[in-house]
């Protein structure tokens, strides 16, 4: 038989159990037990600042605090506080004692000396360091080291700690400073690419493409064999070019004489004269297919990369391999040179980039974080820096060791072609026909381009395999595999109002590999 209560006795206890269940507040923090905090605290002090408890007792204008221990309340000895006053050394001064022999000491006749404050100074400066002091200075010199033989840049340092040397009265004190997680800068603000042209012509996809110095026109090199010079202005064909057998894989015009270079998977390298249109000088050698070519910017030395997982170095005159660069061990898919050291840089297929000593032809650097092919390596036109591309990542890099500055993440697909211009923006070029541009300082990805393919050419064949700036850095022009070459320009109406950076100061998580 079920008891029957009144309404308002059903109601109390219905408030009584809901006051029940939501008194016990787990999420409360614990109260602080002063005993406990206090020996947590005693630990923590010895644990992190134990090699600095030795230095000498400072005085902080006690009369201010009210006492040596009122701002202490775990009852340890006052060390260091520095809360922005000024700090002075306790100075004891000389023992009392008289003023000549046979003179009884007394509290007349005594004498007591005390430093004067430079000689106070240049006292502490003499005093023996201790051994934990030098414990300490030598552990915060061996991390410095380590991270600068490891070739991490500053910022690529752990987060939560940063060592900083203190200097007092001339005296060197290691101190560990709290440091704020670096955050990534804000990045330049870019105007959007936009495609404005197609340009078709040939039969076959088209591997590579220059623009000569003087800006008037391109060269673009097609698997139909064939290498084809257009109008850079209009897009027109001005002049096609016949000779190689199989596809045409590297072509680049010469700034110091009428000359275009061309090599192909025929294991053919080619210098044209571009008076007469007519092949003057072979380069024999490579063994397999030649991948890629770049030409020395001051001396007149060809530089050429091939399956055989050799580069090779030409001396553009006679014709004589000057060196056979070989170390890797796959296909080198990229070289590239400069002026400064080192002069030429190569990526290989054997996940591997190397820097070389042009003179010796011997390798001065190997850089072995890419986990996956490199088939493209571009060197900023302004700043003493790289950047490689692998189906991993892109990364960038600092001449003239190979220091590792960044990861450019994001563009998960073959990148077979990278492209920099002054301003800073990279551009990377993949196999699924994706482009990526990015701000160089700052690795933000500012802009995804997937362009359409050519009416009549199937959704496969979408695929970027090279791309170029022209001279005035105002044009983009890629390579494709639907056979056409395609023309970016600045979008001119775009602003940083219509077109803002959607970007947050996260926190940098740069990896190493």
């Amino acid at each position: 038989e079920v008891q029957k209560h009144s309404v308002h006795t059903l109601v109390f206890r219905s408030l009584k159990r809901t006051h029940d269940m939501f008194v016990a507040d787990n999420a409360k923090p614990i109260p602080l037990d002063e005993e406990s905090h206090k020996v947590k605290m005693a630990v923590k002090l010895r644990t992190e600042y134990g090699s600095v408890l030795h230095m000498p007792t400072l005085k902080e204008n006690l009369r201010e605090k009210g006492g040596p221990n009122t701002g202490d309340p775990y009852g340890h000895k006052q060390y260091s506080g520095n809360q922005g006053q000024e700090l002075e050394y306790l100075i004891t001064g000389t023992h009392p004692y008289p003023p000549g022999p046979g003179v009884a000491l007394t509290a007349d006749t005594k004498v007591q000396r005390m430093p004067s404050e430079s000689a106070a100074q240049s006292l502490a400066v003499a005093l023996p360091a201790s051994q934990s002091r030098l414990d300490a200075n030598r552990t915060a010199a061996g991390v410095g080291d380590i991270y600068r033989h490891a070739g991490i840049s500053e910022r690529s340092q752990p987060p939560g700690m940063s060592v900083a040397m203190v200097e007092a009265g001339g005296n060197k004190n290691s101190a560990l400073m709290a440091k704020k997680a670096p955050t990534m800068p804000k990045p330049q603000w870019h105007p959007p690419w936009k495609l404005y042209r197609v340009i078709s012509g040939h039969l076959g996809w088209v591997r590579c493409i220059a623009v000569e110095p003087g800006n008037q026109w391109f060269v673009t090199g097609s698997a139909d064999r064939t290498i084809k010079i257009w109008d850079l202005a209009s897009g027109k064909l001005k002049l096609s070019l016949t000779g190689h057998i199989s596809t045409v894989r590297g072509v680049i015009v010469s700034a110091r004489s009428p000359y275009l270079f061309s090599c192909g998977e025929d294991k053919q390298v080619k210098c044209w004269d571009l008076e007469y249109n007519k092949v003057i000088r072979h380069y024999h050698g490579h063994l397999s297919a030649v991948y890629g070519l770049d030409l020395h910017p001051t001396i007149d030395v060809l530089v050429t990369c091939s399956r055989d997982s050799t580069a090779r170095i030409w001396d553009v005159r006679t014709k004589a391999s000057v060196h056979t660069l070989s170390g890797h061990t796959n296909a080198v898919a990229t070289v590239k040179c400069q002026a400064a050291e080192p002069q030429i840089i190569t990526g290989s297929h054997d996940t591997t980039i190397r820097l070389w000593d042009l003179v010796a032809g011997k390798t001065r650097v190997t850089l072995t974080n890419h986990k996956k092919s490199v088939r493209a390596v571009v060197l900023h036109p302004r700043h003493y820096t790289f950047a490689s591309g692998s189906p991993d990542n892109i990364k960038q890099w600092k001449f003239p060791d190979g220091n590792f500055i960044q990861n450019l993440s994001g563009h998960n697909a073959i990148i077979n072609t990278l492209a920099v211009n002054s301003d800073g923006v990279l551009v990377s070029g993949a196999d699924n026909g994706t482009m990526h541009l990015w701000d160089w300082r700052t690795g933000y990805n500012f802009q995804r381009v997937h362009a359409a393919v050519q009416p009549g050419s199937l959704d496969s064949e979408s695929g970027i395999f090279a791309c170029v700036f022209d001279q005035s850095e105002s044009r983009l022009l890629t390579a494709e595999a639907d056979k056409t070459i395609k023309v970016y320009k600045e979008d001119d109406a775009a602003t940083e109002e219509t077109h803002p950076i959607s970007w947050k100061p996260e926190i940098i998580k740069r990896k190493r590999f």
